[in-house]
């Protein structure tokens, strides 16, 4: 038996790169996923083709996490579809390098907004529904150990990550819901490829600084999440796991 079978997750930010490896990885190991978006429904609609074509259960559901009627009508649809949910993962998020002095208050709120309130709007709308076993996976990002200039407002934005998993995984204990955060290190993705971080001199020093010696793929970080939400990690919560090569 598959290690997720009869569980019902959501996928923040599924659409593309990291959240739709983890979508299709919890599909393959049994979960029913919603496949949220926030503007990209042909991406979505792709990755619910894909689970669908594998054998898989999932639905494609647009929402900005960052609007608590939208947060709340994401989970509301894995209810809605399921009738349950046990696996949320908040992997909705943006990123924008700049020094300190091109920092704007339209940058910062546009960061904090999807990477920080919206992780917590999604949480509040998914507790109200997780039961005993949940698990509750946050994407974080190892810039919050290795503090990269120019990365003040992102880094940020992960840190509070952090800090806020910690809380969490102490709220929800008594009620057996597990919090973890997962930290992956520079990914190939979509987004780092149209951002031109991949082929970049950046990225070759960051390959230089990793233990394995490449850049991360997004079923690196799914295999991760694949285990963070199943029983296998039951022993797990509130804890921050780098899976970045050994980027140091």
């Amino acid at each position: 038996m598959n290690k997720l079978t009869g569980k019902v997750a959501v996928v923040t930010g599924a659409s593309k790169g990291i959240g739709a490896a983890i979508a299709k990885a919890l599909a393959a190991q049994g979960a029913a996923v919603v496949v949220n978006y926030s503007s990209s429904k042909k991406g979505a609609d792709a990755v619910v083709a894909d689970i669908a074509r594998n054998g898989g259960k999932a639905v494609a559901v647009q929402g900005d996490v960052s609007k608590a009627a939208e947060a709340e009508g994401i989970v509301d649809a894995a209810v809605r579809s399921y009738g349950r949910l046990d696996i949320l993962v908040n992997n909705s998020g943006v990123y924008e390098f700049a020094p300190i002095q091109e920092v704007t208050e339209q940058s910062f709120h546009r960061h904090f907004n999807t990477n920080v309130l919206g992780l917590l709007l999604t949480t509040r709308a998914a507790v109200k529904h997780l039961s005993e076993g949940g698990s509750i996976i946050n994407i974080g990002s190892v810039a919050t150990r290795v503090t990269p200039p120019g990365s003040s407002v992102y880094t940020g934005t992960k840190g509070a990550v952090d800090a806020i998993t910690g809380v969490l995984a102490k709220e929800l204990g008594p009620r057996r819901i597990r919090v973890n955060t997962i930290l992956p290190g520079v990914v190939e993705t979509e987004g780092t490829v149209s951002a031109g971080v991949i082929g970049s001199d950046f990225e070759k020093g960051v390959v230089a600084h990793t233990a394995l010696g490449r850049t991360g793929r997004p079923d690196d970080i799914a295999d991760v999440a694949v285990f963070l939400a199943s029983n296998d990690s039951r022993w797990l919560t509130g804890e921050q796991i780098a899976a970045s090569g050994g980027l140091s």
